[in-house]
């Protein structure tokens, strides 16, 4: 009986176990050792042993692009989490069809491909057209080019992901709401706690697994940040908006050195398994006092 219930399970458990080797280990080892050497892109290269790893740390543009890239998950994760808790919070206290059309609203911009989010925003942001520019202009006294602004660049860049991702946050903020029972409110407000209290001792702690989940996932994410940056600002201005993943873009693409270009990418995963297990400990253990 039990040799035919692991036949059963490798027969199920097969097919993933063979995808999951030849698309993610495979590919893995394969970049591992391609960091050892000086291959181009596309064809093989001589051993250099830990040369690239060396270059890397003297690099001064992928420092550039590191702190760049740290920048922006500053001026993303938290916020992001922040805003999409708030209007969870607003929106699950609507009910019926309008809270579905709010709900609706709010997800549409996720479903953005990313191309027609770049085309939006530069609409909204065009120094003659944009519908935004007298905004910026009541604060600055000019328009602002702000694509091409060393200063306004990556904040803009940063407002615009969030502007167009946090719907997916909402969802799952709305999904950890609906989890906690009416009852604890009710009991609360038997108690004279008004709402602040109920959210500083009810809402949030109950909540905390999902904003914990959700912060390891905006942060797994906007590590890897490449396309809004290469679309809006290509990097620049001056560097500005260099990040890692366009670093290791330039060195596979556009120099044609592969066996760089994977040593930038096992520095990232590993910066990225790093921290979101970090991350995803603290706050868990914090959730769990």
């Amino acid at each position: 009986m039990d040799r035919k219930q692991n036949l059963t399970a490798l027969l199920f458990t097969g097919p993933f176990i063979v995808a999951y080797l030849v698309i993610f280990i495979y590919p893995t080892i394969q970049l591992v050792h391609l960091s050892f050497t000086d291959a181009p892109l596309i064809g093989p290269g001589a051993w250099i042993g830990f040369k690239n790893y060396i270059r890397l740390w003297n690099d001064g543009q992928m420092w550039k692009s590191t702190f760049n890239t740290f920048y922006f998950v500053l001026l993303t994760v938290i916020p992001t989490t922040i805003i999409g808790l708030a209007l969870a919070l607003m929106v699950n206290r609507l009910s019926g069809w309008f809270q579905s059309i709010i709900l609706a609203c709010f997800f549409l911009p996720y479903i953005l491909p990313v191309s027609v989010v770049i085309l939006i925003w530069q609409w909204v942001l065009d120094t003659q057209f944009g519908i935004a520019q007298p905004i910026i202009s009541y604060f600055t006294g000019k328009p602002v080019a702000v694509f091409r602004d060393r200063y306004w660049a990556m904040p803009m860049v940063a407002f615009i992901t969030i502007w167009w991702t946090n719907g997916f946050n909402l969802l799952l903020f709305i999904a950890g709401l609906r989890n906690i029972s009416q009852d604890y409110y009710d009991a609360a407000a038997l108690d004279g706690a008004g709402r602040f209290k109920q959210f500083v001792y009810i809402t949030l702690p109950l909540i905390w697994p999902v904003t914990a989940l959700v912060l390891t996932i905006q942060l797994i994410l906007q590590l890897k940040i490449f396309d809004q940056v290469y679309l809006l600002t290509q990097g620049g201005p001056a560097n500005a908006t260099y990040v890692m993943v366009q670093y290791i873009y330039k060195q596979a693409f556009q120099l044609n050195k592969g066996g760089y270009a994977a040593t930038v990418s096992l520095a990232l995963f590993a910066l990225i398994v790093v921290l979101s297990v970090l991350q995803y400990q603290v706050l868990r253990s914090r959730g769990q006092k």
